[in-house]
C-alpha cells in the first residue's frame, strides 16, 4: 500500500499561501504559484503564491513606510516586551497545528518536532528570550577623553528594513532566531520562507498579526530563489539581510548587498567533525553521532556531526555501535508516532546525495552500512538509507563537502594534534563536539578549534547562547545578545555642557 498523507491534509484544513503585504494578504500580482510536493509520497500538498519583483518592491515598501512613518520604532519597551510575549504564548498554544502543518512541508516527523532543538516550544523560548532584551538596549556614557565639560555617549537604534530569508529545514527555531530579535530591535521585516516549508511559517506570520503586530512591520513574500529571492536582496531600500541556507545563496548575497551596504547576517552550513578519543564514552559517541545524522532531519542540519574523527582505540567500538543506530531508524508516514526520520527535501537533493555516496566510493571509502534508497511503500518519497563510510581519509569528497544527508564519514587519527588538525582542516567552521572525560584535554581541544560551537560529550539548542561559524559558515551570529545587537545601528552623540567650544 502506497504512502499517503492527504488525509492529514484535509485534517488540517491547509489552504493555498497567500502573500502578506502592508497587513493584507493576497495573490502575487502576475498570479504565479509554485506547487508544493510532499518529500514522503510526492503527493500534491498545495500551492503558495510566487512573488515578482512588483510584489516584493510593494512589500519593501510597506516595511519601509511602517519604519518611517508609524510609532513602531519608538513603541514603549513594556508595550513591546508585552507584544513579544504574547507572540510566545501564541506559538505554544497552537503547538500542535504547527507540528502538522510543518509535516506537511517538509516531512519532519511529529516524534522529532517535540524534542527541544526542533519543537515550537524552542521558538517560544526564543521569542520570551528577546522579549528580555527590550528593556535593555542601553548604549553607554564616556567620561571626557579630551578634558572639558562635555558628555560623550552611545545610542542603539534598529537598523531599519530587514530582509529575512528562512531555510526549509528548522522553520520553527529559525523563524523565531530571526523575527524575534528584528522585532525587539524596532525594526521591520519582509519574510521570505523557503518555497518547501511555506505552510509552517504563513500559520506562524497569522499568529503574529493576532498578538497585535501592526500592519506593515512584518511582510511575506513567497516564492523560490528566482524570483523571489533575488528580488529582495537586490531591493535597494532594504537595511539588513538576514539569511540561513547555502554558500551559493549566501555569496551572492554578500554580492547584492555591497551596492547599498546592506547590512548581512549569514549562517551557510558546515562540515562539523565530532572527536572521540579513547577514554570517552565510546558507545555513547558513536550512538549520538549517528543520531544526529539520521534522526530526525535525515542529516539535513547544518551543525551535524557528519565527520567522526575517531582515535585507533575506538574506532571499532564507535562504528559498532553508530551503525546499531543506523539499522533503528524508522521512516515513513510523519504522522506516525514510531517514525523517527524524514526523507530528503526534493528529488534534486536525493540526486545530490546518492552522488555523493557514489563519490566515497570510488574514492576508496569503505562503505559500512546503507547505500542507497528506501524501497517498498517508501518508493515514491526522497528516502536514502542511513549510511556510513570508514577508513576514509580528510581528503575525500565526503570529509569536505556538506553532504546534506543521512551520511557520516569516519575518518582514524592517532593523537591530539593530529585530532585538532583533521579537525580544522575544512572551509566551514560552524560547529564541533568532543568526547572525552579529560576535562582538561576536553578544554584545550574547544580552544584550539576553528568553529562557533563546540559540544563536549554531547551537544543541544539553548536560544540564549550565541550560534554561527567561522570561515565560510558564515558572517555574524543568531541568539543571545549578539543577536539583538545585529539588528541595531550604534550611535554616538557629543554633548557639551557649557558654551565653550570643546
Amino acid at each position: 500500500m502506497a504512502l499517503t498523507v492527504q488525509q492529514h491534509r484535509d485534517a488540517a484544513g491547509l489552504k493555498d499561501g497567500l502573500l502578506l503585504v502592508d497587513g493584507q494578504w493576497r495573490q502575487a500580482r502576475a498570479g504565479r504559484t509554485w506547487t508544493h510536493h510532499h518529500p514522503a509520497t510526492g503527493e500534491v500538498i498545495g500551492n503558495v503564491a510566487v512573488a515578482g519583483a512588483e510584489d516584493v518592491d510593494e512589500a519593501v515598501r510597506a516595511a519601509r513606510r511602517a519604519f518611517d512613518e508609524s510609532p513602531w520604532p519608538g513603541m514603549r519597551v513594556g508595550e513591546r516586551s508585552r507584544l513579544l510575549r504574547r507572540c510566545s504564548d501564541l506559538l505554544r498554544e497552537n503547538a500542535d497545528d504547527l507540528r502538522a502543518r510543518q509535516a506537511l512541508d517538509n516531512s519532519v516527523p511529529l516524534s522529532f518536532a517535540t524534542v527541544y532543538a526542533g519543537s515550537v516550544e524552542v521558538a517560544a523560548d526564543v521569542f520570551d528570550h528577546h522579549a528580555g532584551w527590550i528593556d535593555k538596549a542601553g548604549g553607554e556614557t564616556f567620561p571626557p577623553y579630551q578634558g572639558g565639560d562635555h558628555l560623550a555617549m552611545t545610542l542603539r537604534e534598529p537598523v531599519g528594513v530587514v530582509a529575512a530569508i528562512l531555510p526549509w529545514n528548522a522553520p520553527f527555531l529559525l523563524f523565531a532566531q530571526k523575527l524575534a530579535p528584528a522585532l525587539a530591535a524596532g525594526c521591520t521585516v519582509v519574510l521570505k520562507p523557503s518555497e518547501h516549508a511555506t505552510f509552517s511559517v504563513l500559520r506562524m506570520v497569522e499568529l503574529l498579526q493576532e498578538a497585535g503586530v501592526p500592519d506593515g512591520v512584518v511582510n511575506v513574500v513567497t516564492g523560490p530563489g528566482d524570483p523571489t529571492g533575488e528580488a529582495l536582496i537586490t531591493h535597494p531600500l532594504v537595511d539588513k539581510i538576514s539569511f540561513t541556507g547555502s554558500r551559493a545563496v549566501g555569496r551572492r548575497i554578500v554580492e547584492a548587498s555591497a551596492g547599498t551596504m546592506k547590512r548581512v547576517s549569514l549562517e551557510l552550513g558546515g562540515k562539523s567533525p565530532a572527536i572521540v578519543f579513547p577514554d570517552a564514552d565510546v558507545g555513547l559517541a558513536g550512538m549520538t553521532t549517528m543520531g544526529m545524522v539520521t534522526l530526525g532531519l535525515s542529516g539535513q542540519a547544518c551543525v551535524a556531526a557528519t565527520r567522526a574523527l575517531v582515535h585507533r582505540d575506538a574506532y571499532d567500538e564507535f562504528i559498532g555501535a553508530a551503525e546499531m543506530i543506523a539499522g533503528s531508524v524508522t521512516y515513513g508516514d510523519p504522522f506516525d508516532p514510531g517514525v523517527m526520520s524524514c526523507p530528503l527535501i526534493n528529488q534534486r537533493q536525493l540526486d545530490r546525495v546518492l552522488g555523493y555516496i557514489e563519490k566515497g566510493q570510488q574514492e576508496g571509502a569503505r562503505l559500512v552500512t546503507g547505500g542507497g534508497r528506501s524501497d517498498g511503500e517508501l518508493s515514491a518519497g526522497n528516502f536514502v538509507q542511513p549510511t556510513i563510510f570508514a577508513d576514509a581519509d580528510n581528503s575525500m569528497t565526503i570529509a569536505q563537502e556538506e553532504i546534506f544527508g543521512p551520511v557520516l564519514t569516519v575518518v582514524p587519527f592517532g593523537d591530539e594534534d593530529e585530532a585538532v588538525r583533521l579537525a580544522n582542516d575544512t572551509e566551514y567552521g560552524l560547529g564541533a563536539g568532543v568526547f572525552t572525560k579529560d576535562v582538561q584535554r576536553a578544554f584545550r581541544v574547544a580552544k584550539r578549534l576553528r568553529c562557533g560551537t563546540v559540544g563536549i560529550n554531547g551537544f543541544q539548542v539553548e536560544p540564549h547562547l550565541p550560534f554561527g561559524g567561522y570561515k565560510q559558515s558564515g558572517l555574524g551570529r543568531e541568539g543571545g545578545r549578539s543577536s539583538f545587537e545585529a539588528y541595531t545601528e550604534l550611535k554616538t552623540v557629543l554633548l557639551p555642557l557649557t558654551d565653550e567650544l570643546m
